[in-house]
């Protein structure tokens, strides 16, 4: 069977506009002193592409404009709303009065595994991805209503924060659709 690539005019894409007038997803992702400004680019391309609400762009994370950001977000820094605090914890604070549930995604005792994970569709999520060498910060763990992990079977038991944050949206976005 021959295949053929889509074109992007085929794609269907939403543009900026249309992305600002969606439906709230329910979910933002709060990066905690995330050190890499393309690991923080990466996160807003994939938050572009699970339509996330917002990003937190926390402690020492890079904030647009940046040239390394741009670079892996190729424009979906100038898409999905972002907000800087000096504080991981003002962040999860601020979430929590409005409503969301606070996950953080880290190695914890009582952390539960990704795909077991009860997603609500209707709830908020702030789902919490950490530093690249020291995780989520353990005040932040401790102020969570709960941890995911996710489940990993090689040798290493970590995986970049972009690539972590893919997986974790896109099972909260799948839970969330009923897909």
């Amino acid at each position: 069977m021959k295949d053929r690539k889509l074109l992007s005019s085929e794609l269907g894409r939403v543009s900026p506009a249309g992305y600002a007038q969606s439906p709230s997803s329910g979910v933002v992702v709060v990066l905690d002193n995330v050190r890499s400004a393309f690991n923080v680019g990466s996160v807003f391309r994939t938050s572009d592409a699970f339509r996330v609400d917002r990003i937190c762009l926390c402690g020492i994370c890079a904030v647009p404009p940046s040239a390394e950001i741009h670079k892996s977000a190729l424009g979906a820094e100038e898409v999905v709303p972002w907000q800087y605090f000096a504080d991981t914890l003002e962040a999860v604070e601020s979430l929590r009065a409005e409503g969301y549930g606070i996950i953080s995604v880290e190695q914890t005792v009582s952390a539960v595994s990704l795909e077991a994970f009860p997603v609500h569709p209707g709830a908020r999520y702030a789902l919490v991805l950490g530093n690249e060498v020291d995780g989520v910060r353990q005040d932040v763990v401790d102020f969570s209503d709960s941890a995911v992990v996710i489940p990993q079977w090689g040798t290493k038991h970590s995986l970049n924060i972009s690539v972590a944050a893919s997986i974790v949206l896109w099972e909260f976005r799948k839970k969330i659709l009923n897909l």
